[in-house]
C-alpha cells in the first residue's frame, strides 16, 4: 500500500475564470514579493526577517480565514498554501486591501512547505473544509491521513494547536478516527458545543457560509500537540 505521505494530490485546473486587470496586476506585483521561496529550508527569519511565531493554513480557499487570523495576530507569521490560482488571487486581494505584511503564500501542496520547515517550529495550523474525497477508494487522497498528520505533529511545537473544520459527514468521521489514533494530539473538546459552535477567534470562510446556506451542519475541532 502507498504511504499516504508520499501521495502528491492531483488537482483539477489551477485557474478557473480569466483574471481581471487588477487581479493580474496583483499576481505580477505582489505575489513575487510574498511567495515562499521555491527551494531550500524555511524558517521565520528567512520568511519574515525575525524570529516570530509561525502558523500555517493548509488550503486557504480565498483567504478569508487566513487574513482574519493575520489581522488579529500581526506579530505572527502566517504561511498559506493553496494550489488554485483563483484562491491565491482572492488572498492577494485581502492582503493588499488590509495592508497585511505577515503572510507568505505558496501556490501548491502544503506538504512541500511542511517538509522544509524545522521540527517544532509551528505554533498553529489549520485545515479547513478540505476536499473530502468521499468515495472509499479515494480515502488515501485525503489530507487527513496518518502520514500528513504525523508530519504536522513533527513540525508543531509542544502545546501548539491544530484546528480542523468540515461540513462533510464522511470526512468528519474519518478525521475523528485518524486523530483518535494519533498519539501526538489531544482533542480539546469537552462538550457538544465545543465542536458545533465556531469559536470567536475562528473567522468564517466562504465555504462554511455556503455549507450553512445549504443547511449543512459544520463541525469545528481543536487539537493540542502533546
Amino acid at each position: 500500500m502507498n504511504d499516504p505521505l508520499s501521495i502528491r494530490r492531483l488537482y483539477g485546473r489551477r485557474q478557473g475564470h480569466k483574471l481581471r486587470p487588477g487581479q493580474s496586476e496583483l499576481v505580477e506585483r505582489l505575489l513575487p514579493e510574498i511567495s515562499v521561496p521555491g527551494t531550500g529550508d524555511l524558517d521565520a527569519p528567512l520568511l519574515f526577517g525575525d524570529d516570530r511565531p509561525l502558523a500555517l493554513e493548509i488550503g486557504f480557499g480565498k483567504g478569508e480565514h487566513m487574513a482574519g487570523q493575520a489581522s488579529m495576530a500581526p506579530d505572527t507569521g502566517f504561511i498559506g498554501c493553496e494550489p488554485f490560482l483563483d484562491g491565491v488571487v482572492g488572498a492577494l486581494m485581502k492582503i493588499d486591501e488590509l495592508g497585511l505584511d505577515n503572510i507568505r503564500l505558496h501556490m501548491g501542496d502544503a506538504i512541500e512547505v511542511l517538509e522544509r520547515l524545522p521540527d517544532a517550529s509551528l505554533d498553529r495550523a489549520w485545515l479547513l473544509h478540505p476536499d473530502p474525497w468521499p468515495k472509499a477508494r479515494h480515502a488515501k487522497r485525503r489530507f487527513m491521513n496518518a502520514g500528513p498528520i504525523g508530519l504536522i505533529a513533527r513540525k508543531m511545537k509542544p502545546g501548539g494547536e491544530f484546528r480542523f473544520g468540515t461540513d462533510h459527514p464522511v470526512y468528519v468521521r474519518w478525521a475523528m478516527m485518524v486523530m483518535g489514533q494519533s498519539a501526538d494530539f489531544e482533542w480539546l473538546g469537552e462538550h457538544p458545543a465545543d465542536f458545533l459552535v465556531r469559536p470567536d477567534d475562528w473567522p468564517e470562510t466562504r465555504y462554511e457560509a455556503k455549507a450553512r446556506q445549504k443547511g449543512h451542519e459544520v463541525w469545528y475541532f481543536r487539537y493540542r500537540r502533546r
